[in-house]
């Protein structure tokens, strides 16, 4: 994406594109609402994240639109002096967990479906961990 076009500062980048994403996912790209790449400010660690929007009710009596009901992925910027290790890391451990993450998200049960879920991916001292945080 040309740099005039991205709307990130010039000392950010996305560590990885959309066709990472689609490559990784396969057939369960259909099941993501909402593929982000975030323009805001700083994500602290966090460099991916994956999460399910429950058809349940966020404010008083009004329910959630059915097309926010599913999985929405957000690529957050790292520096851009970083972002090739940060790809090679995403790309190899990342994805792969991510891929596993939207399957099970598909083939869960109604109870789990019911509830908000998070997964992030954070980068800490070079090592790339991650969890649920609901």
């Amino acid at each position: 994406m040309p740099a005039r076009n991205r709307r990130l500062p010039r000392h950010l980048s996305w560590p990885l594109t959309t066709t990472d994403v689609t490559e990784c996912l396969g057939p369960y790209m259909s099941r993501v609402t909402d593929l982000s790449f975030l323009t805001g400010p700083d994500s602290g660690t966090i460099v991916l994240g994956a999460s399910w929007t429950a058809p349940a009710s966020r404010t008083y009596g009004l329910g959630v639109h059915p097309d926010s009901v599913g999985i929405q992925i957000d690529v957050h910027p790292v520096a851009a002096t970083r972002r090739a290790a940060v790809r090679a890391l995403l790309r190899t451990q990342a994805l792969p967990q991510l891929h596993e993450w939207v399957a099970r998200a598909c083939d869960a049960d109604e109870t789990w479906r019911l509830a908000p879920h998070r997964h992030y991916w954070r980068l800490t001292d070079g090592l790339l961990v991650h969890r649920d945080e609901d």
